[in-house]
């Protein structure tokens, strides 16, 4: 007689699995069934992302140059400490050479006291705290290990300084390496928008560039403004004489400038100092808040976080350097979002 068995069941993991793969497998046909093939951006579209990763450049470019002008500022400042600490450690062996000699005259003269000696060690500051000592000595060693104790306490706070501006510094450098990675970043991505046109696409954008720095490179009508100062003028015909140059992100001229650097190279060659970044600039004189009351050579500060800077030429012109791929221009200041003016 046949012995019937049932049938041995899955086990529920088994199970699982396997529902699991043919639901992913239905689901992977569906979607390529159901897949368009990509679509390739057109010319417009690329154009409109390269630009807004051209601001993003220049915003991480003002953050850049803002880490980079603080690094140059912190290594003037650590040369200068060093620089003190080395004169004042002359002067400190100068004080102990003093002493020294103080001592050996007592010496000459009948041997020298125990405290002297305590006094021409490495450390005297413990012994100055004590009366019982100092009245041991002559007034003349008394000042001479004052001044001793004046100026090693002095060095001991400008190496303490430098210490704190040294660790600072190699924190700034970290963060300038960093942003210079993201402008970077930026600008290679734009770059591989761009890339993915057609040579006839490249050429017609390229084109249009051309005719854009071409038109706003040419004298154009900037009205009867005034200038808001001789030196503001002077700032302006600074950067006139730079139409035309390439923008070229941390650089701050002769040959190429970003935005603050046109603007802050430009009102050095009048002989005006103001600081490097867009955003320092928008603080570094009197606010003009109406459009209407701006005059020539008033610095143009744009966008919320203040990462564009141009120089006022009249006629709701500005003359600024505008991004990657352009040139030192005048440009309409409706193409961009106004915030104030600041008149240096």
């Amino acid at each position: 007689m046949a012995s019937h068995r049932r049938p041995k069941q899955p086990s529920r993991t088994r199970v699982t699995v396997l529902t699991t793969a043919a639901a992913a497998a239905v689901a992977l046909s569906a979607n390529a069934a159901n897949a368009a093939p990509s679509e390739k951006l057109g010319k417009d579209e690329v154009k409109a992302k390269v630009d807004k990763l051209y601001e993003q450049a220049e915003q991480a470019t003002e953050k850049y140059n803002g880490a980079k002008e603080k690094q140059q500022k912190l290594q003037k400042e650590i040369s200068t400490i060093q620089d003190n600490v080395a004169r004042g450690q002359q002067e400190l062996n100068k004080l102990r050479d003093g002493l020294g000699s103080l001592a050996t005259a007592q010496y000459r003269s009948g041997g020298i006291d125990s405290s002297v000696q305590l006094f021409l060690s490495s450390n005297p500051d413990d012994f100055l705290d004590k009366a019982s000592t100092l009245d041991q000595l002559s007034s003349q060693q008394v000042e001479a290990l004052k001044k001793i104790q004046d100026k090693q306490r002095e060095l001991a706070q400008e190496r303490a300084e430098a210490t704190d501006k040294l660790k600072d510094l190699a924190a700034t450098r970290t963060e300038l390496g960093k942003k210079k990675q993201e402008v970077q970043g930026k600008l290679a991505e734009a770059q591989k928008l761009l890339n993915t046109l057609t040579a006839k696409e490249k050429a017609a954008l390229a084109a249009q560039q051309a005719r854009a720095n071409r038109s706003s490179t040419e004298r154009v009508d900037l009205g009867d403004a005034p200038p808001a100062s001789g030196r503001a003028s002077a700032a302006f015909s600074a950067a006139q004489s730079k139409i035309g140059t390439p923008y070229v992100y941390g650089a701050s001229g002769p040959s190429s400038f970003d935005c603050s650097g046109l603007t802050s190279w430009a009102y050095g060659q009048a002989g005006v100092s103001i600081p490097r970044t867009s955003e320092a600039q928008a603080n570094a004189g009197t606010r003009i808040y109406n459009q209407a009351d701006l005059k020539v050579g008033d610095l143009v500060i744009f966008y919320g976080d203040y990462h564009h800077v141009g120089l006022y030429a009249g006629n709701g012109q500005v003359l600024h350097a505008p991004h990657t791929g352009a040139v030192v221009r005048y440009e309409a200041m409706s193409n961009m979002t106004f915030e104030f003016g600041v008149r240096i």
